[in-house]
C-alpha cells in the first residue's frame, strides 16, 4: 500500500529530476550557442559573413545571429531560447583578416 509521504516523495524525486535534464540541457545549448558564436566571427572575419551565417544556423537552429562590425573587429551575437524559456546567448569577438 503507497502513503500519501510516498506518493510525495515520488513527485517530488520526479520535479528534481526534470529539472536536472533542463539543467543539463541549458548547459549543452549554451556551449552550442558558444560555438556557434565563434565560428560565425571567424568565417566572418575572413570575409564570408554569408557562410558564418549559415554554419551558426547548423550549429545551433532557430538562433538569432548578430553581426556588428567594430572597425577592424567583428562581433557575433548567437541567442535563442534555452529549456523552460530561459535566454542563452554567446558572444564572439575576431580581428578582420587583411585581403
Amino acid at each position: 500500500m503507497v502513503t500519501v509521504e510516498a506518493a510525495i516523495a515520488v513527485c517530488a524525486l520526479l520535479v528534481v529530476v526534470g529539472l536536472g535534464a533542463a539543467g543539463l540541457t541549458a548547459v549543452i545549448e549554451q556551449l552550442r550557442c558558444t560555438d556557434a558564436a565563434r565560428e560565425a566571427a571567424r568565417l566572418a572575419a575572413r570575409g564570408e559573413r554569408q557562410r558564418g551565417e549559415a554554419a551558426a544556423g547548423e550549429i545551433v537552429p532557430g538562433a538569432a545571429v548578430v553581426f556588428r562590425d567594430e572597425g577592424d573587429v567583428i562581433r557575433v551575437v548567437v541567442s535563442q531560447k534555452g529549456p523552460l524559456g530561459l535566454p542563452l546567448s554567446a558572444e564572439a569577438v575576431a580581428v578582420v583578416e587583411p585581403r
